[in-house]
């Protein structure tokens, strides 16, 4: 079964740093794969934050570019977002997906979910 994990949520203050992380089951042959952040706020849809894929090749949403920095390391699995100067609009529970298919943020399918990790964050 896959099955990606996510951790390194918690609650900051504005302007405040976190840094995600997730890991793809190594049954799943994640170094041909899409990678990516997606993140759901209450009365919200599911947004893309920012996907990177297996050549390096990223896409982030325009609100959290020069903030956010994704980044993976394909021998172990994992996937990083690198989160800088959070500030409200931020808080949501963040998810990180895994797939075969086009790389980029604002395509929300993927074959593989995390279960979520709430970021908070207070002003």
């Amino acid at each position: 079964q896959v099955e990606l994990v996510e951790s390194g949520g918690g609650s900051v203050q504005t302007g405040g740093s976190l840094r995600l992380s997730c890991t793809v089951s190594v049954n799943y042959d994640c170094a041909r794969c899409c990678l990516g952040w997606f993140r759901q706020a209450p009365g919200k849809e599911r947004e893309g934050v920012a996907t990177i894929a297996a050549d390096g090749r990223t896409s982030y949403r325009d609100s959290v570019k020069g903030r956010f920095t994704i980044s993976r390391n394909n021998p172990k699995n994992t996937l990083l977002l690198q989160m800088n100067d959070l500030n409200p609009e931020d808080t949501a529970i963040y998810y990180c997906g895994a797939g075969r298919g086009y790389c980029d943020y604002e395509n929300r399918v993927m074959a593989y979910w995390g279960q979520g990790t709430q970021v908070t964050v207070s002003s």
